[in-house]
């Protein structure tokens, strides 16, 4: 049963940082709890043609399914080798990030795993976290850091054998290339709209929690590094989402006790194309991973802690 947070329009939960987010809104739409009883929610992917969401509860070892007609959750998938990230290619298969088998793998449309990362230069991977696809050219993107190698509540206790680091995958070979190394705890990452540019969320650095840019070039190289997001002051950032429009609606969290001015800031934290926040939607728990989705692509669905939430917004994912 879909409960909504508040029965007030507009939803106080919604806040406006610059006029330009006031378009990105809707008026009459509420932030609602779909479902709740994770231990760990992520990773959230919309599958338009099922009309279903699946996202991890990682401790929980566990894929869930929630049905956008009846509103049930039921189990996809368990166990899930501690499941974090998924995404969908060209071909609507499922990709997941898997950290207790630290790979990355495909689901055929019969059910079949195929394995598609699991070591590079003959070394395990860590635990990859986060995945997207350039859908240009079908390759796909994820982030390793070693996360899940902290002990047994996201995977089990192990020794990184690669630095933290972001990996492509060719679409036609196969052939597995390290694209970046430099970062401390990459997490989330996506493409512009026009794939022109990648971010990655480097979750771990020190002082603050940043996102970088690069541009994105046809072969797939990455070239002129800046930052593109400094979130100063209490708070992570972690996964990540694209509208048409470039604006990145991130996941953010605090550490924060309940009522104190860091708690406040769990949600989702929008950024214009610039870097600029404009808006910040408003959770009571904090939000590790969102997406687009629903009948129209204006649903924004975010994995936050024990619970998965939505709102209607005035824009679509860039990936549809």
């Amino acid at each position: 049963m879909t409960e909504p947070l508040s029965l007030r329009y507009p939803d106080p939960a919604i806040e406006i940082l610059h006029p330009d987010f006031l378009k990105l809104r809707l008026y009459s739409a509420s932030v609602e709890r779909l479902a709740t009883g994770l231990r760990w929610a992520e990773g959230p992917v919309w599958f338009g043609d099922g009309r279903f969401l699946l996202l991890s509860d990682i401790p929980n070892d566990r894929v869930l399914r929630w049905d956008d007609c009846s509103g049930a959750v039921s189990v996809f998938r368990q166990p899930a080798n501690n499941a974090n990230g998924h995404a969908r290619d060209a071909q609507g298969r499922l990709l997941t990030c898997e950290h207790l088998s630290r790979r990355v793998t495909r689901t055929e449309h019969d059910g079949r795993l195929t394995v598609l990362a699991d070591h590079f230069e003959g070394a395990r991977l860590n635990s990859p976290n986060d995945i997207t696809l350039c859908r240009r050219d079908g390759a796909v993107w994820f982030t390793d850091p070693d996360f899940g190698l902290h002990g047994h509540w996201e995977g089990e206790p192990g020794t990184p054998e690669r630095p933290h680091a972001v990996y492509r995958i060719d679409a036609a070979s196969g052939r597995i290339d390290c694209v970046l190394d430099d970062l401390a705890g990459p997490n989330g990452l996506a493409f512009s709209p026009d794939e022109s540019v990648l971010y990655v969320i480097e979750s771990r650095a020190a002082p603050h929690r940043l996102i970088w840019a690069w541009d994105h070039a046809a072969d797939g190289t990455l070239s002129n590094k800046r930052l593109h997001v400094d979130a100063d002051g209490p708070g992570a950032l972690d996964g990540m989402a694209v509208d048409v429009a470039g604006n990145l609606w991130c996941g953010f969290g605090t550490s924060g006790a309940p009522g104190t001015e860091a708690a406040a800031l769990d949600g989702v934290r929008v950024y214009d194309p610039t870097g600029r926040p404009i808006g910040h939607i408003h959770l009571p728990e904090r939000c590790a991973n969102l997406c687009f989705g629903g009948a129209k692509g204006n649903r924004l669905f975010m994995a936050a802690s024990h619970s998965l939430y939505a709102l209607y917004v005035n824009t679509t994912g860039a990936v549809r």
